[in-house]
């Protein structure tokens, strides 16, 4: 296996369209790395660049110790899954599988081996004779990964590899992908938008957007301690509430509603002119309407819609300048209409600046 890592790496296109930008990130060896962000942000690019498929317009690409920039993508040790599965019609699951270990003149003994032990890990052993036409979409992905596995790579590359299947799948090979990695503790690059593969999958989770890298950590790390607001709306589902309050005698003014203050949100707050604003985030599944001892905030508001969820219930709710969603178990029987107070613990509120939208918290 190699590590992977992005040196000040640029990807520019013609018209100066900067696809990624200045990108420093070091990849271990047999880490899970997931990069995230949404369509556009530069994650596909940056696989690309890796897989070869792109060329570097500046910095450097290291795979293990050697730079890579102008190595073609054939000498770089890589295998790439793709969105789509990309497999050969008019084969089977078997030479599917060996093609490319066939085009690389590999030893037919050492074909069926690596097939033999790709097809048990992955539960293909009985589908090897089937042409694709006759698999179900997860098993078709389960070929897909199976040809990047008998390559024996140094780096798996994993482009959205689950966007074509449906729901029950998508979590099912999720799993099948995280086991997979595990048993092989290989290096992964893997990108995707779905920020709930990201959270579920990653070792750690790389946070693109515009090209930009905007936050490197482990799933809790980002969740817990967003940079800026970017991260912290786009981690976590559902999204992150935001409420604009200003400072007023020590403390918080929302609207017309005072805040109740902490010793925590004093200290955050000192020092800040008097009517200057803040930017506060909240998580729906943090408020609640019940007192949870230090309460942060307190906030007033009315319920609009009400989802069931089975045990929790989703609620759409209007406070003073701002719409709030929260995630709150369902025996609190909560009706469309009804009059409520949510309350928000001190130690889960998030402050940000509201001109750089950076995080006041660090």
């Amino acid at each position: 296996m190699a590590t992977v890592t992005f040196d000040h790496m640029v990807k520019r296109y013609p018209g100066d369209v900067l696809a990624v930008n200045d990108l420093n990130l070091e990849i271990n060896d047999g880490e899970f790395l997931v990069l995230v962000g949404p369509s556009g942000c530069g994650k596909t690019t940056a696989l690309r660049c890796v897989a070869g498929l792109e060329e570097i317009s500046d910095g450097r690409l290291l795979i293990g110790d050697r730079v890579v920039n102008d190595v073609p993508a054939k000498d770089r040790n890589i295998a790439m899954v793709f969105q789509s599965y990309a497999l050969y019609p008019h084969m089977s699951v078997y030479d599917n599988l060996a093609f490319g270990l066939k085009l690389r003149k590999t030893p037919k003994d050492e074909i069926k081996r690596r097939v033999a032990d790709a097809g048990k890990i992955l539960g293909l052993d009985q589908l090897l004779d089937r042409k694709p036409k006759a698999l179900s979409g997860g098993q078709r992905q389960r070929v897909a990964l199976g040809r990047a596995i008998v390559r024996e790579p140094s780096v798996f590359l994993m482009d959205e590899p689950l966007s074509n299947l449906d729901a029950k799948l998508r979590v099912e090979t999720r799993a099948n992908i995280a086991r997979l990695h595990q048993r092989l503790g290989a290096t992964t690059v893997y990108a995707t938008h779905d920020q709930v593969e990201a959270m579920t999958m990653g070792d750690r989770i790389a946070v693109m957007r515009d090209g930009l890298l905007q936050q490197v950590g482990t799933p809790q790390d980002l969740y817990d301690h967003p940079q800026n607001v970017f991260v912290a709306g786009f981690i976590g589902s559902p999204a992150m509430n935001f409420a604009t309050a200003a400072i007023s005698d020590g403390g918080l003014m929302m609207g017309s509603q005072k805040l109740g203050t902490s010793e925590r949100l004093s200290d955050l707050i000192r020092g800040r002119a008097q009517g200057s604003n803040v930017l506060l985030g909240f998580r729906p599944e943090h408020l609640d309407l019940v007192d949870t001892g230090d309460a942060a905030l307190r906030i007033p508001a009315k319920v609009d819609v009400v989802e069931y969820l089975g045990n929790e219930e989703l609620l759409h709710a209007q406070m003073e300048g701002a719409e709030i969603v929260a995630l709150v178990p369902s025996d609190r029987k909560v009706e469309a209409g009804q009059e409520v107070e949510f309350t928000v613990p001190a130690d889960k509120l998030q402050m940000f600046d509201p001109e750089t939208e950076k995080s006041l918290m660090n």
